[in-house]
């Protein structure tokens, strides 16, 4: 996936391996991290989900999620969110933030699917920003 996402370049295995290190070190540091997403009948991995501090703050943490582009357009984002924002609220967390560039209709579907809404907005170097909440029930 990290590959994928390189404008077309290909990541070296060092180079994976070093972000997926990276990202586990923080995961473990904040007690909250990305999970990967398996498709339960064909038992691939086809991406990632979870919880970042991201552009908030560690108390009102971030939705994050990614997938492969092959796999875009089936739901996967929207029932792997769902289960994470869920989870979240289950731990007794009252807020979750997600922060999607304007130009990115899909993402601002699922989001808006799972109950999400536009809080604000800020322009920066590339294009809107949109920062959208969801509280708990």
């Amino acid at each position: 996936m990290l590959s994928e996402y390189q404008g077309g370049t290909t990541a070296t295995l060092v180079d994976i391996r070093e972000s997926l290190v990276r990202q586990r070190g923080q995961a473990l540091a904040d007690g909250i991290g990305l999970l990967s997403i398996q498709r339960r009948v064909e038992g691939d991995r086809i991406g990632h989900c979870g919880l970042i501090v991201g552009r908030g703050h560690f108390e009102e943490q971030e939705i994050a999620y990614e997938l492969l582009p092959r796999v875009h357009s089936f739901g996967n984002a929207t029932e792997a969110a769902r289960a994470v924002v869920e989870a979240a609220f289950d731990t007794g967390r009252r807020r979750i933030w997600s922060t999607v560039r304007a130009c990115n209709k899909p993402s601002l579907r699922v989001l808006e699917k799972i109950g999400f809404h536009p809080d604000h907005s800020v322009i920066d170097e590339r294009g809107e920003l949109i920062y959208l909440v969801r509280n708990a029930l």
